[in-house]
């Protein structure tokens, strides 16, 4: 069964190798694509975990694969540890495909979508057969035009969802370190929304859509996330909450938030 959620225990550190790093308040380092960071131990876990964020390196803590990582090592190759060339390459294409997969996984569960349900299961089958294709076959797929397809339904699903809303088009606006405390965004679409610093203390983000929004250091405590549309887990690990938080059920209270 496809799943859509990482279990670093059964994946071979990929997330470690396969994507660059740049010196930034993100990483303590640069890393060129596809060499293992330095911090990785020869079991394929990584040897400052426990202690990231204290080491610089709060990036890797947002970091998700949406399970591409243990699909990759437990089913692509059956569970053996090939060439790690290999191991990239499928990887690669599978992290963006599992994302496009975990998204339109999410539209499934929008009840107000209903007439769109049909269309979006038979995307997502066919989405995962893409997922659990052989090694050799990955290379042929185009993320692209998956993305694009799964996109015209996306936005479909998240028009009805937010049907009766105040109309609000926020999409990809630059709202970094504004301030949005207790604003009502019930509704709004916030589709790549630059929200870095944000001070949204208290807000309501009911039904707004927040694909590919940027929630980095934005302040969500006593925020209430809990109908937003798409918020993933790396959104919300990136963003400081409190114990007031209340995130959308599926989605984990990151262990850095206060309270």
């Amino acid at each position: 069964m496809l799943e859509l959620r990482a279990d670093c225990a059964r994946c071979a550190g990929l997330c470690c190798v396969v994507p660059a790093l740049t010196r930034s308040a993100d990483f303590a380092i640069d890393k060129p694509a596809g060499e293992p960071c330095p911090n990785l131990r020869d079991d394929f876990r990584c040897g400052i975990h426990a202690t990231l964020r204290d080491r610089g390196f709060p990036g890797c803590t947002v970091y998700d694969c949406f399970g591409a990582g243990q699909q990759v090592v437990q089913v692509t190759f059956g569970g053996a540890v090939p060439m790690r060339a290999e191991l990239t390459a499928a990887f690669e294409v599978l992290r963006p495909l599992h994302e496009v997969l975990w998204h339109v996984d999410a539209a499934r569960g929008f009840a107000a979508a209903a007439k769109v349900r049909p269309a979006l299961d038979a995307l997502f089958v066919r989405l995962s057969g893409l997922a659990g294709a052989p090694a050799a076959e990955l290379a042929a797929i185009d993320v692209g035009a998956a993305r694009a397809d799964a996109d015209v339904l996306l936005r479909e699903a998240s028009r009805l969802a937010r049907a009766g809303t105040p109309a609000r088009d926020l999409r990809g606006a630059d709202l970094m370190g504004k301030n949005l405390r207790g604003a009502d965004l019930t509704g709004a679409d916030l589709r790549s929304a630059y929200l870095i610093g944000a001070d949204l203390r208290g807000a309501t983000l009911d039904r707004a859509d927040v694909i590919g929004a940027d929630f980095r250091a934005a302040d969500l405590r006593g925020t209430d996330l809990s109908g937003a549309l798409f918020l993933t887990q790396p959104q919300a690990t990136a963003a400081v909450g409190d114990a007031a938080t209340r995130l959308p059920a599926g989605l984990d209270r990151p262990p850095h938030w206060t309270g």
